[in-house]
């Protein structure tokens, strides 16, 4: 009988295991949320988020509520400030896709990112500030498993936003650092076009 609850505990213990390392706790990191009106308007914006805030900026409350401008400047209602863009960064368990994707040398971090995010459609302003804060995390390994997020994300972190854009980008990088290179399939990307009232977000979240 001993050996039997022995057993018993030892499976639920590792089905416990299995469980957990499917769905990790990831953090979504820095998140931008860029707004850009045809022309200067009050724009409420609301993320249905399957996880819970760390950080946002301005303060969410219950969504944000700022003036926009054509040139992406925001002034957000609850203190008057500018801003230009609206940031949150949360802890969420997720199971991504990463069935196909990207494998990088962390030294051509650099120029991966240039040629993906400018032809997935971020202009050099966009690009260069998401560049600039993960550049230096993911030169740290020596390979990197790259996913850029779709359907998945809007799952989890849904957009609703008054009035409706014409068009919409999300981009999230998921990654996986690797010390060695492995056969994955190429994920296939598409070209955004800018029209109207148009939402870019980015942001990225580390799988181990």
């Amino acid at each position: 009988m001993k050996l039997i609850k022995s057993i018993c505990f030892v499976v639920l213990a590792l089905t416990s295991l299995i469980l957990t390392r499917c769905e990790p706790e990831a953090k979504t990191e820095k998140p931008g949320i860029y707004l850009y009106p045809s022309e200067e308007q009050t724009i409420e914006v609301k993320l249905d988020y399957k996880g819970e805030f760390t950080c946002t900026y301005p303060e969410y409350k219950d969504g944000w509520k700022v003036i926009a401008k054509p040139d992406g400047t925001l002034i957000n209602y609850g203190d008057n400030k500018e801003y230009s863009y609206l940031y949150w960064e949360g802890n969420s368990k997720i199971n991504w896709d990463l069935s196909s994707g990207f494998v990088v040398k962390g030294e051509d971090t650099r120029e991966f990112l240039q040629e993906k995010l400018e032809y997935l459609g971020l202009t050099p302003r966009e690009y260069n500030e998401f560049i600039v804060y993960w550049l230096p995390i993911l030169e740290e390994n020596k390979y990197n498993l790259i996913h850029f997020a779709g359907g998945e994300y809007d799952e989890y972190a849904k957009l609703q936003i008054k009035p409706k854009p014409d068009s919409i980008l999300r981009v999230m990088m998921v990654y996986k650092p690797l010390e060695k290179p492995i056969d994955i399939e190429e994920q296939q990307l598409h070209c955004f076009e800018r029209t109207g009232f148009t939402v870019i977000e980015w942001g990225g979240t580390k799988v181990n």
